[in-house]
């Protein structure tokens, strides 16, 4: 689609409605003439205390116009906000003139859709007035609003136990057995840079030794460590313990409440390394199948089958973890609304408090794209996300954290669900945005998060393996700037 902006530079906002509003359609900068197809003008007007957007939008035939005035006050950051809003809200109306649709999530578009009802939550508007104005403002579904109030409670509750230097770990393992078909991660296959391994675990050991020497001189507090990949237990049982021991040695863990390490792929799943998370005392561990149908499993590129999930969580259940979590994913290439019904009643029959069901989000260096592997519509994965709801409700699951990604079937979302008390901290930090985010490893994203605020700072770690490996001072440079942002916050 052809865009056309006047009276401002608001691209991102722009961007990101077109891709949940008009799915497959590219933004293009360059002059419409006659004859164009798909096209939108976005005008914004502003005078002191007062913002006025026009959108003017054709698609495939149809053209409607869209204009609305919104009151500016406020700090300038705030203005800002607001004016995207307005932008957002205006090309959305436009849209849905021309489409007839509204997306489940209306017109919110981030990553993190139930972000307004937290702070509703927090200012002391009841869960009605929020999911009322979830439905108003942002012309969210009912059943939506509902989940994004479930959602933002948990994440109001998780933050009422955290402290303004609470601050959270993570740990990146950047190795799989296999690249499967829908992953755009920074991952490498074990089998093509095994000889990265070795140096990879002593490059995060020291990152990980400094980082905690930087924390305590600051005075943080650790609430919760999480390790993931990539597929962390692909490291070998001495490597595992390596990067635990020095976590344990670098910091002090006596506030941290959890530590969860993705357990991830069946066939990396053994006796000895089940041994180590026990011994290093992780209090979660996360199996992540994917799908329970044999036939999936090879579609996906994954070289175990569902007999061997079986035998894994057998293993797995021998060790005694506190928690243990399971991953699905609705819309895989060769999967079916009744294969997917399948695989969550076999991950449900273990018994584990915590399930993640993930809508599939279409990414641009995967397989699935690169090689136009078919997968099931939208209209399919609505029904594999309307049978996992009530399913899940019924045998004791609520929603405690959900997030979004680009291009998802359906414009759905990944939710995660537990029993009670089984919910992941580390999850609901992240995703919420509640507290910093240390992050270790290749393809690291540290956030700094200024405490009760939407404000953020980012920290990015050399984004591979061997760049990570031959580039420490840019770690330590990151580790500089997290200890200059607590500094300079004087809390």
């Amino acid at each position: 689609m052809k865009l056309e902006l006047r009276g401002h530079d608001e691209r991102y906002v722009v961007e990101q409605s077109l891709m949940n509003l008009f799915p497959g359609e590219k933004p293009v900068y360059e002059p419409i003439v006659p004859g164009d197809d798909s096209w939108a003008v976005i005008t914004v007007q502003e005078e002191p205390e007062l913002c006025r957007v026009t959108v003017e939008l054709s698609h495939q035939g149809k053209t409607a116009p869209y204009s609305l005035e919104t009151p500016l006050s406020g700090t300038a950051f705030q203005q800002e906000g607001q004016r995207r809003h307005a932008i957002g809200r205006c090309f959305f109306l436009a849209a849905r003139a021309v489409t007839g649709d509204t997306p489940p999530w209306g017109m919110l578009t981030g990553v993190r859709p139930d972000k307004p009802a937290t702070w509703a939550l927090a200012e002391g508007r009841t869960p009605e007035d929020v999911r009322a104005m979830l439905e108003q403002e942002y012309f969210v579904t009912p059943d939506r609003a509902a989940l994004a109030v479930e959602t933002g409670g948990a994440a109001l509750a998780a933050s009422r136990d955290l402290g303004p230097r609470d601050i959270a770990v993570y740990v990146g393992i950047p190795f799989c057995p296999t690249r499967c078909a829908y992953c755009s991660f920074v991952s490498q296959s074990v089998e093509t840079s095994f000889a990265l391994v070795d140096p990879y675990v002593d490059a995060l050991v020291a990152e990980i030794r400094t980082g905690g020497e930087m924390v305590r001189r600051a005075g943080l507090r650790v609430r919760s460590f999480y390790m993931g990949g990539g597929t962390p237990t692909t490291l070998t049982a001495g490597q595992m313990d390596r990067v635990l021991t020095a976590w344990e040695e670098a910091f002090d863990r006596d506030g941290c409440r959890e530590i969860t390490v993705e357990a991830g792929r069946p066939d990396t799943i053994t006796a000895d390394k089940l041994a180590v998370l026990r011994d290093h005392g992780v209090t979660r561990i996360s199996v992540n199948p994917q799908t329970m149908e044999d036939h999936v499993l090879q579609a996906i590129g994954r070289r175990h089958t569902a007999a061997e999930i079986d035998a894994a969580m057998e293993l797995v259940g021998r060790y005694h973890f506190p928690h243990v979590n399971m991953d699905l994913i609705a819309g895989l290439p060769a999967d079916s609304p009744e294969g997917f019904f399948r695989s969550l009643d076999r991950c449900l029959d273990y018994g584990t408090d915590n399930v993640t069901v993930h809508t599939l989000a279409l990414k641009k260096g995967s397989r699935i794209l690169l090689e136009g592997l078919p997968v099931p519509g939208p209209e399919d994965v609505a029904k594999m996300l309307d049978y996992a709801a009530p399913t899940l409700r019924g045998r004791g699951y609520a929603p405690y954290y959900l997030y979004r990604q680009k291009y998802m079937s359906g414009s759905f979302e990944n939710i995660g669900w537990s029993h009670p008390g089984a919910q992941c901290l580390y999850n609901i930090e992240i995703m919420s945005e509640l507290c910093s985010i240390l992050s270790f490893g290749a393809g690291g994203s540290t956030k700094m998060v200024v405490p009760g605020t939407n404000r953020i700072q980012r920290a990015f770690n050399p984004k591979y393996p061997k760049e990570y490996i031959e580039r420490p001072e840019k770690c330590l440079a990151n580790q500089a700037e997290f200890a200059a942002f607590y500094a300079s916050l004087q809390l």
